[in-house]
């Protein structure tokens, strides 16, 4: 059989351009730091950036976004450097794209694509490919009418990937079916995840996630405390499938660590939407390990904009211990009173990182007075082992017990609470 050399392909060129106005909020606003964030989500995809341009002006033009001597600007940046793509930093209406790609005669996406491109590059498992596309076609759907060349990108994307342009016809009923069918399969990962979790419940293991900004170091840290084997490399999104592994913190505490996405700034909304079967899980664990870079000095953005999808996801409300990490490459360092100073790479910190999460994960203390059935004397077996008790009685229903615990069995016991006699 004849073997056949390819060339290697060619990489995309890109020119990056933000917009910043006084108008714009945070997270719509492009600056210089969201231009190098790009650039270097623009490398992640498998592209690069030849030139970069940022426009100040008190509001975005409809037409063009950036004004028609700025487009025409932009036109020639790109020309001179032979580039294929022109790469906003910020969320661009399906109008402004036809126009920007007709001025300029070449393809034109936003940061919300280029994500959704990666994402598409970075899924492996079966549930992150339909969470991938769902995720697009919602981006789809509202562009129909507007989007030019970019329109069939998004089914190739930089380096062909995404659903397929034979996918992505310009019938909304289509698209719209095709919506409904990934979201019914998405709600069957959901419940197999519901079930997983009776299951741990049931193993009476706490599951702590760990949560953090693109790039903050999650990988390195769970491959360090559990030997998980994650391939973690200095790249934007390079975990999209989550890994739970075991860990035992000490002698009487073994937990789930899990690894999940990490977070960016100007996230789109239907990519936390579509992610929800994966993120879903935070809402469930004990315990959020918030893994912060300290030596970005952009860290406390970062950690705002972790906090936010946090909110986003409705998990507000768990424990989470502040992991600073990256600590052996800072000269300051933040004042840790409620966090711990750590190192994935060089295991610094390891030890009070454990005892961290030995103490969130107890630091509740409950008096309970339960009514254990005489047919469940292995939950009375296991106050004896894991709480205090205080007085026990022997009642016709059952075992009287007043008793001291920590949030966890607090939350096993509540089906045995009564009043206090």
């Amino acid at each position: 059989m004849m073997e056949m050399e390819f060339d290697k392909p060619k990489k995309e060129r890109a020119v990056l351009v933000g917009l910043r106005c006084h108008s714009f909020g945070m997270d719509e606003n492009a600056d210089e730091e969201t231009l190098a964030e790009l650039a270097a989500l623009v490398e992640t995809a498998g592209a690069e950036t030849v030139a970069m341009t940022l426009q100040t002006r008190p509001a975005p033009d409809a037409r063009t976004f950036i004004g028609e001597g700025k487009a025409q600007e932009v036109k020639e940046l790109a020309e001179a450097n032979e580039a294929d793509l022109i790469i906003f930093d910020n969320e661009l209406s399906p109008s402004q794209m036809r126009v920007l790609e007709e001025m300029t005669d070449k393809t034109v996406l936003d940061r919300s694509a280029l994500i959704l491109d990666i994402f598409a590059q970075r899924a492996r498992t079966g549930e992150g490919k339909l969470q991938v596309e769902l995720a697009q076609y919602q981006y789809i759907l509202p562009r129909l009418a507007g989007l030019g060349h970019a329109m069939s990108r998004l089914g190739g994307g930089i380096g062909t990937r995404g659903p397929g342009e034979s996918k992505l016809e310009s019938d909304r009923r289509h698209i719209r079916r095709r919506i409904d069918k990934l979201r019914e399969d998405l709600e069957q990962v959901r419940q197999v995840r519901a079930v997983q979790r009776r299951q741990r419940k049931k193993t009476e293991l706490p599951l702590v996630a760990i949560v953090g900004y693109t790039n903050a170091g999650k990988s390195t840290l769970l491959n360090l405390l559990t030997d998980a084997g994650i391939e973690a490399n200095d790249r934007l999104f390079d975990t999209l499938d989550p890994t739970t592994r075991k860990k035992r913190i000490s002698d009487t505490q073994e937990i789930l660590l899990s690894d999940t996405v990490g977070f960016i700034r100007k996230l789109p909304h239907h990519l936390v939407s579509a992610f929800k079967a994966t993120l879903e899980e935070l809402a469930y664990a004990d315990l959020l390990l918030h893994v912060v870079d300290v030596s970005d000095p952009n860290w406390e953005i970062h950690a705002a904009t972790v906090d936010k999808v946090i909110e986003q996801l409705g998990a507000q409300e768990i424990p989470r211990v502040m992991v600073y990490n990256k600590a052996d490459k800072c000269d300051e360092l933040p004042a840790a009173r409620d966090g711990v100073l750590f190192s994935a790479k060089t295991g610094e910190g390891t030890e009070a990182l454990l005892a961290a999460i030995e103490k969130a994960l107890g630091r509740g203390k409950h008096e309970m007075h339960l009514c254990i059935p005489y047919s469940d004397g292995a939950a009375l077996d296991v106050l004896h082992r894991e709480g205090q008790v205080k007085s026990i009685e022997y009642g016709e229903a059952g075992t009287l017990v007043t008793v001291i615990v920590d949030d966890k069995l607090c939350g096993q016991m509540q089906k045995y609470r009564v009043e206090e006699a």
